[in-house]
């Protein structure tokens, strides 16, 4: 490379990494924005945001109790119907928990006090 491509590999460079730290600054002002804490994660972000957004929508439209069973079964519903079936989720103040997932399908995270596992298996059949 002569030094004129040089330059311009090293400012796309810079250029590439001021756009990452924007999008992680604009990522996290939204988490902060919902009260959301990823605790781990292999999702697409786009995939994360949908599920942040529909916990703070169920979370917001509940008066008064958590209710455990509605929040996990609406995440399920809505990830089933968006992304095709196999999707589990789990929800509560406290649980633990060991499982399985597809690559690129796991979201662990919390709202206020409420933590959600949200996950996808792959459906195999059973060798007999």
């Amino acid at each position: 490379m002569d030094g004129a491509e040089e330059e311009l590999e090293r400012r796309s460079k810079f250029l590439d990494s001021l756009i990452k730290k924007k999008k992680a600054i604009e990522q996290q002002e939204q988490h902060d924005c919902l009260n959301v804490r990823v605790r781990a994660s292999d999702m697409p972000l786009p995939l994360q945001n949908r599920a942040f957004s529909c916990a703070r929508d169920q979370l917001d439209s509940m008066p008064g109790k958590l209710d455990s069973k509605r929040l996990a079964l609406a995440l399920k519903k809505e990830f089933d119907s968006s992304y095709g079936l196999a999707w589990h989720c789990i929800v509560g103040t406290s649980f633990g928990s060991y499982v399985t997932h597809s690559s690129g399908c796991f979201l662990y995270f919390s709202i206020d006090k409420v933590y959600i596992l949200l996950f996808r298996t792959t459906v195999e059949p059973l060798d007999h």
